[in-house]
């Protein structure tokens, strides 16, 4: 899926680390010297990020020679990234890039894993990923689930209905609520309604209620597999979630269930891409 970092928050990416230059490289008096720059996988990676590190680098004022798309599978030692510059430019961008590059295929590549496990045992699934991203890294965050085939789950609250039981407190208790759902489709007759459920008995009331989605969350694989089954057998046009606790460890078997879709936040924390740096001093003609 295309995605576009504004210039604004590569501007402020760079600001961040680069405040009032770079006092080390100004010291030592080597600013003005060409050089180059190349970052190269270690690992199997998924590529994520490459043009806003590629970007960065440019708006520090060196040239971008080569570039590998984000969603790129790159085995180790790959090159996915040159640029070259005087050395100013270079020690400028180079971390910003660097932390970019690592953090954002770092997500890519636990996407992958899960993605990968999750439609072996289950082709249909599809994984989405919660609005669990660090504030402040949200558009970083979706490109990288992206670049590793899962899509969002909800960008935010302005463009998607999902009640939960805090929604529910507020009209008191369940019952209230699944008799308010038909007029609540009608209001938004171009949305899906997603309602979360912790426990099965809930999980049938919602969905003989007409609800688009149920949303179960946190229920043992065994329990869901029972869930699903009564669900296709009794309201086949309603799709069935399950959240809570997902990752790579065991998407697969909560894909076996049977499920339509897997929520999970756990590809956003983890331990980054591991992504070598060089920067090297032009050969000379």
């Amino acid at each position: 899926m295309y995605s576009l970092i504004p210039d604004s928050e590569i501007e402020r990416y760079i600001e961040e680390d680069v405040p009032y230059g770079d006092l080390t490289t100004a010291l030592l008096g080597i600013g003005d010297q060409p050089g180059e720059i190349t970052f190269t996988t270690r690992d199997r990676t998924v590529v994520c990020c490459t043009e806003e590190a590629g970007r960065v680098l440019a708006k520090c004022g060196a040239e971008v020679l080569s570039t590998l798309p984000s969603g790129t599978i790159a085995a180790p030692g790959t090159e996915i990234l040159r640029a070259s510059g005087p050395a100013a430019a270079l020690h400028a961008g180079w971390k910003v890039a660097m932390n970019l590059l690592e953090y954002a295929s770092g997500i890519a590549t636990r996407t992958s894993t899960i993605v990968e496990r999750a439609r072996a045992a289950n082709p249909g699934i599809n994984v989405v990923t919660t609005r669990k991203s660090f504030p402040g890294t949200k558009k970083i965050a979706i490109k990288a689930i992206t670049a590793g085939g899962a899509f969002p789950h909800r960008l935010g609250l302005s463009e998607s209905i999902l009640v939960f039981s805090q929604h529910m407190a507020f009209l008191g208790g369940l019952d209230p609520f699944l008799e308010k759902l038909s007029s609540l489709k009608k209001h938004a007759p171009e949305q899906k309604i997603l309602v979360e459920a912790d426990s099965a008995d809930k999980a049938i009331r919602i969905a003989a209620a007409g609800a688009d989605v149920v949303q179960v969350d946190k229920m043992p694989v065994a329990e869901l597999a029972s869930l699903v089954s009564e669900i296709r057998s009794r309201f086949p046009g309603v799709a069935v979630s399950a959240a809570g606790g997902i990752n790579g460890e065991n998407a697969a078997a909560y894909a076996a269930t049977g499920i339509d879709i897997i929520v999970l936040s756990s590809v956003y924390f983890g331990k980054p891409a591991d992504i070598s740096t060089s920067i090297i001093p032009a050969k000379s003609n």
